[in-house]
């Protein structure tokens, strides 16, 4: 290795692949942390002191929730939603299949990997344009 460009492009090959396996590791662990997730068709009851909302899961069980904040903007005005519910669990919903931590960290390591080998390919482009 001659110069500085050779120990930047040496550490993002190795900071881009460390940091792309730990964040992997991550997201396969709230992968399997968040659980079985599946989806509903609901019935969306906006009161005044909190959005309600009411499915029938895949046992045929009734279940309700009250929409968070966040969840009660993203359903106003709507009467029917699809939404997900935990499997196993009563009167737990979200209106997304995946954790949003999920997909955060599962972007992250896919960009620390995309540096790591585009760091390494322009190594490998130095050592051939000089050698």
């Amino acid at each position: 290795m001659d110069g500085p460009l050779d120990a930047v492009l040496e550490i993002f090959t190795w900071v881009g692949l460390g940091a792309a396996l730990l964040l992997a590791v991550i997201a396969l662990i709230v992968w399997a942390v968040d659980g079985t997730w599946l989806r509903a068709e609901a019935l969306v009851d906006h009161e005044e002191d909190a959005t309600w909302v009411r499915w029938f899961d895949a046992d045929g069980d009734a279940n309700s929730a009250v929409a968070s904040d966040h969840d009660a903007a993203r359903l106003a005005g709507l009467d029917r939603a699809d939404i997900y519910y935990r499997l196993g669990w009563r009167g737990k919903m979200r209106l997304t299949r995946r954790h949003p931590a999920l997909r955060a960290a599962t972007w992250m390591a896919l960009g620390f990997a995309a540096m790591s080998m585009l760091s390494f390919a322009a190594s490998l482009v130095v050592m051939f344009v000089r050698g």
